[in-house]
């Protein structure tokens, strides 16, 4: 066997050893923080500090509230609004993506089309924008919040990191600036109140809603209802001994 064939094949099994160990390198800084959140509570995200670092914003409130302390309602409210089929899909609503890609081809305003998981994805580790990077990078921690967390951890995340105002991070801090109150304690209209703002909730506001925000929030009250109400979050957050087939209790 000639030298330069040798040399060839070494180079090879270099190059491949590199990318192994740059794979593994990869898997561990981005894998091993989205398991570690699964059971440890975010002290923040990427947003809360793009968001104390702008010069716009003077305070950020955040405040981590646990599952059982949420009110039921503001969590089948954020399912209402922003992704009917989380309880089933696996981190993509393909129709909406198609819907999306449909509407941009034929030129009209494009709609939202991200589940709460990739918006937990984004919101905890990336920064708004558009770009294939970002897009691209949002998808990847998407599969993996959605190979590592149960759904119900995903909900609890995400309604404790969502944005419902200028610098208002999560529902405790949300419940406790807008209604005084604990979240354990929220309404169904006040928690319809609080999604119907997170599509932007820099420009639409919760303690002066608009007519538009008070539409949504009684559009996002009515979708409540016919997903069943908190019965169906026993599709997400199953209680022990119960039959989980009983039909969904209503608001």
């Amino acid at each position: 066997m000639s030298a330069s064939i040798i040399e060839c094949r070494s180079f090879v099994n270099r190059m491949f050893r590199f990318v192994v160990r740059l794979v593994a390198l990869i898997l561990f800084l981005t894998a091993g923080p989205v398991l570690l959140f699964r059971w440890l509570d975010p002290p923040t995200t990427a947003f809360i500090i793009r968001e104390r670092l702008s010069a716009e914003s003077d305070t950020v409130q955040y405040r981590w509230i646990d599952r059982e302390h949420i009110s039921p309602h503001i969590k089948v409210a954020v399912i209402a609004a922003e992704d009917q089929t989380f309880p089933s899909h696996h981190g993509f609503d393909l129709k909406s993506i198609n819907d999306a890609l449909q509407d941009r081809e034929r030129g009209r305003r494009v709609r939202g089309a991200s589940t709460l998981s990739q918006q937990v994805a984004k919101n905890l580790f990336l920064w708004p924008g558009q770009s294939w990077l970002r897009k691209g990078l949002e998808a990847y921690f998407t599969v993996l919040i959605e190979t590592l967390w149960p759904k119900r951890r995903i909900l609890e995340v995400y309604v404790n990191i969502a944005e419902f105002g200028r610098g208002v991070f999560g529902v405790g801090a949300a419940s406790q600036i807008y209604f005084k109150k604990p979240a354990s304690r929220l309404s169904p209209p006040e928690a319809a109140l609080l999604a119907a703002v997170l599509p932007s909730p820099k420009r639409m506001k919760v303690a002066s809603p608009s007519r538009y925000v008070r539409s949504r929030q009684e559009w996002i009250l009515e979708q409540m209802r016919s997903l069943g109400g908190v019965g169906l979050l026993e599709q997400i957050e199953p209680q022990p001994g119960k039959n989980n087939k009983s039909p969904a209790r209503f608001l």
